[in-house]
């Protein structure tokens, strides 16, 4: 956010901070989210590079499209191990997760 624009809503008597301070999240629990978002990111980025649709992405993980949507979305209800395991199907090496996560 702009520095004008913050001093503007201060000023108007809004407080200002980040998401972290505002759900009130721990370092270690802002850090997971970040990472799963992070993953979440590179599942659609790889999928898109291959030109697969999520329907074929899902074939080939024997789910479907909609849990594709919802793992490329950041759904709360996926899991870490499904985002890793779909990346891994669609060629990523475990180099390539860790650079994922460390941005």
């Amino acid at each position: 956010m702009k520095k004008s624009k913050r001093e503007k809503l201060k000023a108007a008597g809004w407080t200002v901070g980040s998401v972290q301070e505002f759900l009130g999240l721990s370092d270690a629990d802002a850090a997971l989210i970040e990472m799963k978002l992070s993953l979440s990111r590179s599942l659609r980025e790889r999928r898109q590079r291959r030109g697969l649709s999520q329907v074929e992405l899902a074939k080939r993980l024997r789910s479907s499209q909609s849990r594709v949507a919802k793992m490329e979305a950041g759904d709360p209800s996926v899991s870490m191990d499904l985002l890793v395991s779909s990346l891994l199907v669609l060629g990523a090496k475990p180099t390539d997760l860790s650079r994922t996560i460390r941005t």
